[in-house]
């Protein structure tokens, strides 16, 4: 696996102040309720077609004040008859490389099968559109990843990755609590990504579908957001172990993948420690979650097993513990968890509950005002990449037997 040139857009230390400040504020623009994550009335309105009539559909475009959706379009037929009733959009197209081509259509948001990501994101580049793309950014290839950056960048258009661990509660709690300074040193992380039975959707009419067989680390965004999106560190090293059984689905998949699980321990570019769990099979109970641990207070999500939030806050009051040697004695805190959707983070018409633990709202307001306000949104192709790639050297360095491997940088 090549190291690539390293593309700087911030360097380490402005891009963690950018972060602390919070994205909006270090792009120049004002911090007011309005503009922070918030609602800013427009008179534009971003015209928008969406492909991919089954996780296309969970969005919420008709609903904002300052988009309108102009077109829609799925290879399957009742699948765009869906999708014109969910967004009360008259007008359909047969495929993505149709809907292009309509002049109305300011931007597009790809949420086509995962092996195809890349592909469709060109082609809406190619035809000057926007992009809002589903998770992962790329597929398994860094080549791909050195095609898609250069693309975005070239075409001087949005470009955007849906990533929804960006917009959990919970790390929108955690985004805060590290730019107002209350973890200390955030040093160390961990998240995990648990979804038993996912070998439910490998198939469809008896034909093996896109998903079947996939490398669990080949779909690691969900989990590095959580540390990525918080502090704005890079991944530059890892090592990571796989597991797998004698079932014929990690025999015979077009990834050649044979894991169920992965488990990988990163290195970031302050030296810190972040560990990532993505686990299809098993006996657990599934969940998208993060822990988030510093030398002044420490933040553990809700858990499955019914725990949490909790914040433990580091104090000088000593203790013993079970074998009687002196230890210090941490406070617990328990969080109640703001539902920040129901926020002037966010207009009116979206301050509902929406997917993935209330993030889908917010990433459709962020890529409509993004767009709209010609500014780089939150998981721009820099980003995207960040969250993707180690992902991808992961699983590599699981098929060597947990070798230690450098991450390639795109900043």
């Amino acid at each position: 696996m090549k190291n690539l040139p390293i593309k700087k857009s911030l360097t380490k230390s402005s891009r963690r102040d950018f972060v602390k400040q919070g994205s909006i504020a270090a792009l120049g623009i004002s911090l007011t309720p309005n503009t922070v994550f918030g609602f800013s009335s427009s008179t534009k309105k971003l015209r928008i077609g969406i492909v991919g009539g089954r996780f296309g559909t969970q969005f919420q475009f008709h609903e904002h004040p300052d988009c309108i959706v102009e077109a829609v379009s799925d290879l399957r037929p009742e699948r765009r008859k869906n999708l014109m009733n969910v967004y009360n959009c008259t007008k359909s197209y047969e495929s993505l490389e149709l809907l292009v081509k309509d002049k109305n259509v300011d931007a597009v948001g790809v949420f086509t099968e995962g092996p195809n990501h890349v592909k469709h994101v060109l082609e809406c580049l190619k035809h000057g559109k926007h992009v809002l793309c589903a998770v992962p950014a790329i597929w398994g290839s860094m080549e791909e990843a050195d095609i898609l950056f250069e693309a975005v960048k070239t075409s001087g258009l949005t470009y955007m990755m849906a990533e929804t661990s960006y917009y959990q509660q919970a790390t929108i709690s955690a985004r805060k609590f590290y730019q107002e300074g209350r973890f200390g040193n955030l040093y160390y992380c961990e998240s995990e990504y648990q979804h038993p039975g996912l070998e439910s959707i490998y198939f469809e009419n008896g034909k093996r579908t896109w998903r079947y067989g996939v490398a669990p680390m080949h779909y690691p965004t969900h989990c590095t957001a959580h540390l990525i999106s918080v502090t704005g560190e890079r991944l530059l090293k890892v090592t990571c172990n796989g597991w797998g059984d004698n079932d014929p689905i990690l025999k015979d998949n077009a990834y050649n993948n044979p894991f169920w699980n992965e488990s990988a321990m990163f290195t970031t570019d302050e030296g810190n420690s972040f560990r990532v769990n993505v686990w299809w099979k098993g006996a657990h109970l599934g969940c998208e979650r993060a822990d988030w641990i510093g030398d002044q207070m420490s933040f553990y999500s809700a858990n499955p097993l019914g725990l949490g939030p909790i914040i433990i806050h580091g104090t000088e009051q000593l203790g013993k513990d079970d074998a009687g040697f002196t230890r210090n004695k941490g406070r617990k805190e328990h969080y109640k968890q703001p539902k920040w959707w129901a926020t002037d983070m966010l207009p009116k018409p979206l301050r509902h509950d929406s997917g993935h633990h209330g993030s889908h709202t917010f990433i459709t307001h962020e890529f409509v005002t993004a767009c709209n306000d010609s500014r780089k949104p939150t998981v721009d192709i820099y980003e995207a990449l960040a969250y993707t790639v180690p992902g991808i050297i992961a699983h590599e360095s699981a098929l060597r037997g947990g070798e230690q491997l450098t991450i390639p940088q795109f900043d």
